[in-house]
């Protein structure tokens, strides 16, 4: 999806209906259990590739997601290791890596959101009563 990161869902008001249409849904395999990172990596390429299986959007990877990960970790330890890492070659990693839904924008523009847990719904919770507020405060004046 081209254009600036969307706002969460929670954040939207929207009347007509949103671009893109509807969603193709498939069945998933059973969980991917996330591989091990290979100990000669360069510690940053293993810490990447080790949070990849701490975040949240890794429970959407298939052995394939986890596959290309691996590939990219390879890729970006080996430019790490080296004297002169490429500017090429790292945006290429980015690339990747944006395609694992790594980052909060990345994850936007696939529609996809992370929920934190408690204390967003009670976050969540304290600006709909402040909303409530403001629109009785309206309807009164």
């Amino acid at each position: 999806m081209p254009g600036p990161v969307p706002k969460r869902s929670d954040q939207r008001r929207r009347r007509n209906k949103p671009a893109g249409g509807e969603i193709t849904r498939a069945r998933a395999a059973a969980p991917a259990a996330a591989p091990k990172a290979d100990p000669d990596w360069h510690p940053i390429a293993r810490g990447w590739f080790e949070a990849l299986g701490e975040s949240g959007q890794s429970q959407f990877y298939e052995p394939s997601d986890w596959a290309t990960a691996r590939v990219w970790a390879e890729l970006l330890s080996r430019q790490l290791e080296s004297g002169r890492p490429s500017a090429q070659m790292i945006a290429s990693w980015s690339s990747g890596a944006t395609e694992l839904l790594t980052t909060e924008g990345a994850r936007r523009r696939a529609r996809m959101e992370l929920e934190r847990g408690p204390q967003g719904a009670e976050e969540d919770a304290a600006k709909i009563s402040r909303m409530d507020a403001y629109r009785k405060a309206a309807e009164t004046s």
